[in-house]
Formats: C-alpha cells, sequence, structure tokens
C-alpha cells in the first residue's frame, strides 16, 4: 500500500442518491493470510449493489511482500528471503505487511458518498495523523508520495527517524467502490523492509510507533484508526449534507423572491384580455361600477 490509487476519476455531477452517514459495518478479521484477505476483498467488491452497507475491515497479516500492478520485481532486492510475494492489483510498488503492522481495507461505494478519489486518500492519511497524535507522535503527508512519514522537524524519540514512513497507502477502486486501504505499523519486526526499496524508493527508512516511543497494543491502535476513519467520513457526508441544505434553501428563497414578480405579470395579463379588469387595475372607482 504505497501509491496513488489507481482508477478513473468520480464525477460529481453523476446521478447519484446523497451522501449517506449512517455507521459503517467493522468486521475485525483478525490475524488472516494476506491472499484471504485479498479474494474477500475483490469478491465483497464484484458482488455488492447500491444497498450494500460499506466496511472496514482490520486485518494483521503473517509476513508477506505485496506487488502493485505496475510494480518492478528489480525493487524486492532479496529474492530468497523466505517472505512469500503476492503480486496484486492495488497501483504502486512493492511493501510489506506483518505481524505488529494495523492494516485496515475500506470497502466504500464513492459514488453514493459523492467521494472523489483524492477526497479519500486525503481522508485517510489524516486518520492516520490523528492516530499518531493520539499516541503524542507526529506525522505528515508528502507531496507526490501518499502514505504518512515523519515530519522534518520531530522532537524526541521520533528526531532520530525524521523523513521515515511510517505509514503506506493504496487502493483499486472498481465500478465506483474502493478496496485495499492503509497499514499502519504500530511494533513489527522492521528488518523485512530492508530486504526491498519501500514502495519504489531506495534507501528509505521504515519505522514503527513503537521505535517512535509510543507504546500502544495493535488492538489499541486499530481502535483508534477505525474511529478516526469512520469520524472523517461521517465529517464529509455532514458536509456535504450541510452543502446541499443551504443550496435547497438559496433555490427556495430565489424562488421566494420571484413569486411576486410572476403575479404581477399574470395579473397584467388578465387586464389585457379583460377591458373591464384593466380599468379596475388602473381606476379604484371602476371597481365600485
Amino acid at each position: 500500500m504505497c501509491a496513488t490509487p489507481v482508477s478513473s476519476p468520480l464525477n460529481h455531477s453523476d446521478p447519484v442518491t446523497a451522501p449517506i452517514a449512517e455507521p459503517i459495518v467493522l468486521r475485525w478479521r483478525g490475524t488472516e493470510p494476506y491472499p484471504i484477505s485479498f479474494d474477500a476483498m475483490r469478491a465483497f467488491t464484484a458482488q455488492r449493489d447500491a444497498n450494500t452497507p460499506d466496511e472496514i475491515w482490520l486485518v494483521e497479516h503473517p509476513g508477506v511482500f505485496t506487488l502493485g500492478q505496475a510494480g518492478k520485481p528489480e525493487h524486492l532486492l532479496i529474492a530468497n528471503s523466505g517472505i512469500p510475494l503476492v503480486q496484486i492489483d492495488r497501483g504502486g510498488q512493492i511493501t510489506y505487511h506483518g505481524p505488529g503492522q494495523v492494516v485496515a481495507y475500506l470497502l466504500l461505494d464513492l459514488r453514493r458518498r459523492k467521494l472523489m478519489v483524492r477526497e479519500l486518500v486525503t481522508l485517510i492519511e489524516q486518520a492516520v495523523i490523528e492516530t499518531l497524535a493520539a499516541y503524542n507522535l507526529a506525522g505528515e503527508r508528502k507531496d507526490g508520495a501518499p502514505g504518512i512519514y515523519v515530519p522534518d522537524d520531530a522532537p524526541g524519540e521520533s528526531a532520530a527517524h525524521r523523513g521515515a514512513k511510517v505509514a503506506a497507502l493504496g487502493l483499486k477502486i472498481r465500478n465506483g467502490c474502493s478496496y485495499h486501504g492503509v497499514s499502519l505499523n504500530v511494533s513489527m519486526d522492521l528488518s523485512p523492509f530492508l530486504a526491498i526499496n519501500p514502495c519504489g524508493y531506495a534507501g528509505l527508512e521504515t519505522v514503527d510507533m513503537a521505535t517512535l516511543g509510543a507504546r500502544a497494543t495493535w488492538r489499541e491502535a486499530a481502535q483508534t484508526l477505525a474511529a478516526r476513519l469512520e469520524a472523517n467520513l461521517a465529517a464529509h457526508a455532514a458536509a456535504l449534507a450541510a452543502k446541499d441544505s443551504e443550496t435547497v434553501q438559496a433555490a427556495a428563497q430565489a424562488t421566494a423572491r420571484s413569486t411576486p414578480q410572476a403575479e404581477t405579470l399574470q395579473a397584467a395579463e388578465a387586464a389585457v384580455a379583460d377591458p373591464a379588469a384593466e380599468a379596475a387595475a388602473v381606476d379604484p372607482a371602476a371597481r365600485a361600477v
């Protein structure tokens, strides 16, 4: 999970229902081999319809390297590492998943949510930044390199790892729906990252929250990340709903302002059609006659 998502742009002008804000189904799938999760995500996305609730899956994988659609095999530096390599359909290059890493898969209907891909990436990255902040850690984005990194001015134990990557992100969009997601390194064996160019960047350091000084269990970090993802998705839906409400109110006010003009025009047309009515409209005395 380490590259710009692969997708055709979504058009907000497409005829869709109003954005939804109902709770997302949260599934704790526990420790699960990567191929099982991968097949399950694709099957879920292929079978869902306009009424299928969105879901977030929280998973911990046994050690595995995953290579994106355009991934280059040469970014695997040690061919016989003993860790399996799986070719997958997300964007980006190679990354590693393993014990001690929270993986959150986002199975969302973006059209129904009126959510553009770039907006979703920003929302996910913000959720990771907020999760790190909950444990007094700083994180930042980097232009052109999706994921979250240790800031250049990070203090404390993080200072020795400035510029290192702590979370990776990659998505796949099919028929307006997303799958794959984000991986956050909590407390893990980081040595497998030395066997690859993480996300295609030679020499990029990869760290976990424990290395940066946070003392969080896998489940605590997963729970915090899921809560921030849900909150940010709900906030996006609420903002769109408020915007739609303002649009409706503005249209109603415009209609109200135009109503007197329409009534005046209708009265004038009636007066032209009926001379007596025209005289009554002009001369109040004519009404008595």
